[in-house]
């Protein structure tokens, strides 16, 4: 697709030697009927030619000031407006060219062109006709000839793309407008047409840049910024969506359509923004229910029901709510599999619920769409030294405690559990045998889990318990268990337990 600014630069390229021919063409034509009209013109045909277009436009916009009837000066106005990609400019500008000298056919040739690539193609074939009937060079009859056969040729694709869009055929419509395109690159109706054919077709992203296209091209287009907010409302994106319909508003205050739009933009953004800035300060209940609130403000919009459950699923595992988080991130993963975002966190909520095996898959699943992740690695080394911990002693699970327990709760668990299974309590031996080996477990759990850096240790996936673990270093408990040698706490027997129980 060429744009507008190629088309600019190419103009600019051929400045010189277009001032060139116009000159031999018109040479002792004058020019001004003062001298500052003429040094102004000097000037700014000096400046054009070098490149330096806002000042050649001031020199220009003099001498059209001082002599209004002087062609040459709007003419080479006119030149300035092109360089710089301003064809709506040049065009009034041409056009009082031909009006002062009929006989100006490069001009005719010029406004003809400008015609046809902003669609106008009655009005630019009209030009091309008058080019024909002039006196024209051979190389201006020669293009003008030219361009009269292409814009037959558009006006017969018009009809059958307008043909086609009707029909509904938005696929053949979208082809057929790209050749319209491809020489009408101005051309508003053309590129809102295809934007409408492309909506239709589900390919947003090309739609969106017809309609950026068309709200540049034509003043006051707030039916292009309507339908731009809509498309990014529609794909979840709430803040382009406020800032497109804002721009409609400023066009037209009282629109309707953009008014109702954006006031509902406006309230689900704000909702949006606070429901974030809960996350931001651990608020993750009242967050859930903002997001909440999202849902039931945009019910029918896919997006933002999927955005509002992703926020949803990560609050829910900041606040260690493990089991509900897991249901809705599964429900997001179900509409998004690849959501990097949403597996980590249902992974997280995985190894709350000890669910190892399943937290190993979604990290798994996570590096392979983000490989670069650090947080993915340092959450699949966890997931995979807390599997193989459960495998083996797992302290939480002895004492019958949460991973979140506070230590008040890890010591009540204790004294209940000790109590239980005293060896004391039993009489025979095989029941007192396997007591004592349940005692020695609780006990290591309670000294453990009370113990803020063995707890730490244990949380890494390090068990401060085993030899193997700590890498040849002596246990904390030394073997002060073996045998049941030591200090028993509730007073009988021939067993000695030291317990600290503060």
């Amino acid at each position: 697709m060429v744009s507008i600014e190629h088309v600019a630069h190419k103009i600019l390229a051929y400045v010189p030697y277009v001032l060139v021919l116009i000159d031999m063409r018109y040479e002792g034509v004058n020019c001004g009927r003062d001298g500052s009209v003429d040094n102004h013109m000097e000037m700014g045909k000096k400046l054009l030619a070098a490149g330096q277009l806002a000042d050649a436009l001031s020199h220009f916009h003099a001498a059209v000031d001082g002599d209004p009837k002087n062609y040459m000066a709007y003419y080479r106005r006119a030149t300035v407006f092109l360089a710089m990609g301003k064809s709506k400019s040049a065009l009034p500008d041409l056009s009082k060219v031909i009006e002062l000298k009929p006989d100006f056919t490069f001009a005719r040739l010029q406004r003809g062109n400008l015609l046809l690539k902003q669609g106008k193609l009655d009005e630019a074939e009209d030009d091309f006709k008058k080019v024909l009937k002039s006196n024209p060079s051979d190389k201006e009859e020669q293009e003008a000839q030219s361009q009269l056969s292409k814009s037959d040729e558009l006006q017969r694709l018009v009809t059958e793309a307008r043909s086609s869009f009707s029909n509904k055929d938005y696929w053949r419509a979208a082809a057929q407008l790209d050749t319209i395109i491809e020489t009408c690159i101005w051309d508003v109706t053309s590129r809102e047409m295809r934007a409408e054919c492309f909506i239709q077709m589900g390919e947003t992203g090309k739609a969106i840049s017809d309609l950026k296209a068309a709200s540049k091209l034509k003043n006051d287009n707030t039916q292009a910024f309507y339908k731009l907010s809509t498309i990014y409302y529609n794909l979840g994106d709430h803040e382009m969506s406020l800032n497109e319909v804002r721009e409609c508003l400023k066009l037209d205050p009282d629109h309707k359509q953009c008014y109702s739009h954006y006031k509902q933009v406006k309230k689900l953004n704000k909702q949006i923004q606070s429901a974030e800035e809960l996350i931001q300060e651990q608020r993750y209940e009242e967050a859930v229910s903002k997001y909440e609130a999202v849902m039931k403000t945009e019910p029918n919009v896919f997006h933002f029901s999927l955005l509002a459950k992703e926020r949803i699923c990560h609050a829910l595992g900041q606040s260690q709510q493990g089991s509900r988080a897991i249901s809705v991130c599964s429900e997001v993963l179900q509409s998004n599999p690849e959501n990097v975002n949403v597996l980590k966190d249902r992974a997280e909520a995985y190894m709350q619920e000890e669910q190892y095996e399943e937290a190993i898959k979604d990290y798994e699943t996570a590096a392979k769409h983000s490989e670069n992740d650090r947080q993915i690695k340092e959450g699949l080394e966890k997931a995979q030294r807390l599997l193989k911990q459960s495998l083996k002693k797992d302290y939480y699970k002895i004492l019958g405690v949460k991973r979140t327990a506070q230590k008040k709760e890890i010591i009540k668990a204790y004294r209940k559990l000790a109590q239980q299974w005293h060896p004391d309590n039993f009489q025979d031996p095989e029941e007192k045998k396997a007591a004592e080996k349940k005692f020695i477990d609780i006990a290591q759990a309670k000294e453990v889990l009370t113990n803020p850096e063995m707890r730490t240790k244990f949380d890494h996936g390090e068990d401060p318990m085993d030899p193997e673990s700590q890498h040849g270093q002596s246990s904390h408990f030394h073997g002060g268990f073996h045998g049941f040698q030591g200090f028993n706490p509730f007073g009988s027997g021939p067993f000695n337990f030291k317990f600290n129980f503060n």
